[in-house]
């Protein structure tokens, strides 16, 4: 896909530093070049799919975010669900509403965002229904 979806995790409407353990659990078996590590991954998933991932960790804040762009449809977002669930991400597509996975998740979203919020199953196949729905 050629836009952007941006993992960010919410508490009473504010983003929250996410927790840079549950993105190298992740994307340890996927990464090609860079990693954890690094401000940039690139991943690979088993069907070839790939993901350009972005995830800078600054020390005084963690890190506040991950952004995904250039990602395949297949496995690569079966990834990037798994990535979202592990750090207590929402999915915020740069175009569409956000994407949750246990209604619980609308009350700590921004304002901006609570109201058209999607509930999806975090697969592969939830997210691509989500995408195919715009």
């Amino acid at each position: 896909m050629s836009y952007s979806i941006f993992l960010l995790r919410f508490v009473d409407g504010e983003a929250v530093a996410l927790d840079p353990v549950g993105l190298r659990q992740v994307t340890e078996p996927y990464v090609v070049v860079g990693g954890p590590d690094d401000d940039y991954s690139l991943l690979r998933a088993e069907d070839g799919g790939e993901a350009d991932l972005y995830h800078q960790n600054h020390v005084e804040h963690g890190m506040r975010g991950v952004t995904a762009t250039h990602f395949a449809r297949g496995a690569m977002l079966g990834v990037l669900a798994r990535l979202a669930v592990a750090l207590g991400a929402v999915i915020v597509p740069q175009c569409g509403d956000a994407l949750i996975f246990r209604e619980e998740e609308r009350r700590h979203l921004p304002p901006e965002l609570r109201a058209n919020a999607v509930v999806i199953v975090p697969t592969a196949e939830g997210m691509q229904a989500a995408f195919d729905a715009r």
